[in-house]
């Protein structure tokens, strides 16, 4: 398909229509370029996985009056060029959009319209096909509360994929095709606790735990119970360390950052400033882990580099007694957005680069500063 189409300077201090999304992208490039589509407010965006060739996102919309859309991104780091390689109809508002780790075709999506909510597996077309039309694989039934996202495995092919909803986590198993998924079991987090999301433990497939409004739990899903309570309010979203077993972040409406040991429950490593708002989602860089992205409700797009605790003398309640958390653990601020920041997703192809997705449907695509990149050496998991 056609690449976005370039906007001359003096078009660039115009205001944005209600019905535009800008794409920017910053970094390597002196100046950054802005493109613009018609589409609608979005808060949902993933890295393609499984990609080899391309840089790639995916982005889902979210208008309560116009048809959805999920739009297809590619980004060359060598040009910084944006191309929009697909763009597909999507008739529910999408509220969680994640890409299948080992068929980059495939992807699920989160949706809502009114009382009317679920989740289905989507594969888009070969991009030499031509069509402009999703194939729905299959829909996640059973679910009686609000789905809030679903589960890939981390890494490599699966059979299985998880979902949440407010009170209740469901496990599917997947045939070989992708084409079926098939129910294999239903926990409940109790009425008392509304997940907010969640997510799967790299290093052991058995374990997934969930952002509750006061508390993160942990699951064992061969039990499908409840195997640790770390009560902490406010915790909105978690992810786990992708080279360090045991360690995980989680963000929240306190506006800070939080990292954490399962081994150590009650008791955060390090807290980091977070965001002078909400803090809505951090993330992980897949290949280096002292590198976290964050994003919030104050617009802006954050930068840390956090210790990977190795050697960490344990047993310290709070960051003031460690000498470690004196240090300002922000690299830079990025401020392209000029709404909340719902969205954030690090490239699983090129792991320094990433995007953000701002409410009123702006994706800005960015780069670790080089000398930063320059230092980092990869960490071998655990």
């Amino acid at each position: 398909m056609d690449p976005y189409q370039r906007m001359d300077k003096s078009r660039l201090e115009m205001p944005v229509n209600d019905s535009d999304v800008r794409i920017s992208t910053q970094g390597k490039m002196r100046n950054h370029v802005t493109y613009a589509t018609t589409v609608m407010q979005a808060r949902s965006i993933s890295s393609v996985n499984g990609d080899a060739q391309y840089t790639r996102f995916l982005v889902g919309t979210l208008s309560a009056r116009e048809e959805n859309e999920v739009h297809l991104i590619r980004f060359s780091s060598n040009s910084g060029e944006v191309t929009c390689d697909g763009l597909y109809p999507h008739h529910h508002e999408i509220w969680n959009l994640a890409s299948c780790p080992f068929d980059y075709l495939i992807f699920s999506t989160v949706f809502a319209s009114g009382s009317e909510y679920g989740a289905s597996l989507w594969k888009m077309p070969e991009h030499e096909k031509g069509s402009s039309h999703l194939l729905q694989l299959a829909e996640l039934h059973g679910h009686t509360n609000k789905i809030k996202c679903t589960l890939w495995w981390p890494s490599g092919r699966h059979n299985q994929l998880a979902s949440i909803d407010e009170e209740a986590l469901f496990l599917w198993s997947l045939d070989a095709s992708g084409k079926s998924v098939k129910m294999q079991a239903q926990l409940s987090a109790g009425m008392l606790h509304h997940m907010a999301g969640g997510a799967w433990d790299p290093h052991d497939i058995n374990i997934v735990a969930t952002a509750c409004e006061s508390s993160i739990q942990h699951w064992d899903l061969r039990s499908m119970k409840q195997i640790q309570t770390l009560e902490h309010a406010h915790v909105r979203d978690i992810d786990f360390n992708p080279k360090k077993q045991h360690i995980f972040v989680t963000a929240g409406d306190d506006s800070k950052i939080h990292i954490w040991d399962q081994r150590m429950p009650g008791m955060f490593l390090l807290e980091v400033p977070g965001h002078s708002h909400w803090t809505w989602q951090a993330r992980y860089n897949p290949k280096y882990a002292e590198l976290l992205l964050s994003c919030g409700t104050d617009s802006a797009v954050n930068l840390w580099q956090v210790e990977p605790f190795e050697g960490l003398e344990y047993g310290k309640k709070s960051p003031d007694d460690s000498p470690r958390a004196q240090l300002d653990p922000l690299i830079q601020s990025y401020n392209g957005h000029e709404d909340s920041v719902y969205g954030i997703a690090w490239s699983s192809r090129e792991p320094w680069i990433f995007a953000s997705l701002s409410y009123d449907g702006r994706v800005v695509i960015e780069s670790v500063p080089q000398p930063i990149s320059k230092m980092m050496k990869p960490l071998t998991g655990e």
